[in-house]
């Protein structure tokens, strides 16, 4: 039987990108941080594209990978509302799948935030978790019986 992928995760903030692989337990394997180029869009991808590259080497293992953004994505699959300004308007699902040659998940990181709190944090076993980020950039993000609550923005 083949052992599940790793799943790598990124959290392309403001000011950093931050990468960490997970194993099936939870188990960290891999984490790196690196500053985030100032609104530079094709910088932003290539680095995001040198993590996951650094993470295949370290971990030697087939890599599922999911990113927490700034903003959302519209119903054409561009980037909205974000407060890193470079994204917005940018196709970063497919130019991150393109770059990479794997499908990439995306979702607002502060949405993200509150899953995670939801299911394994502060907030496990809560009914519903609410979550600020407070940073580059201000967002929320509310998950209800440890799914995430989401709408049209």
């Amino acid at each position: 039987m083949t052992p599940p992928p790793l799943r790598l995760g990124v959290d392309l903030g403001g000011t950093k990108i931050e990468a960490a692989v997970l194993a099936a337990d939870g188990a960290l394997r891999w984490r790196e941080r690196v500053a985030t180029p100032a609104g530079d869009y094709a910088a932003t991808l290539d680095a995001v594209a040198a993590l996951v590259a650094r993470a295949r080497a370290v971990t030697g293992g087939e890599l599922t990978v999911g990113v927490g953004h700034p903003g959302t994505l519209g119903a054409a699959g561009l980037v909205k509302n974000a407060n890193s300004t470079c994204l917005n308007g940018q196709p970063l699902q497919a130019d991150l799948q393109a770059l990479l040659g794997q499908p990439v998940r995306l979702a607002n990181d502060a949405n993200c935030l509150a899953l995670s709190e939801a299911t394994d944090g502060a907030g496990a076993g809560a009914e519903v978790v609410f979550a600020v980020i407070l940073g580059t950039g201000v967002g929320a993000g509310i998950a209800v019986q440890g799914r995430v609550l989401q709408g049209p923005n």
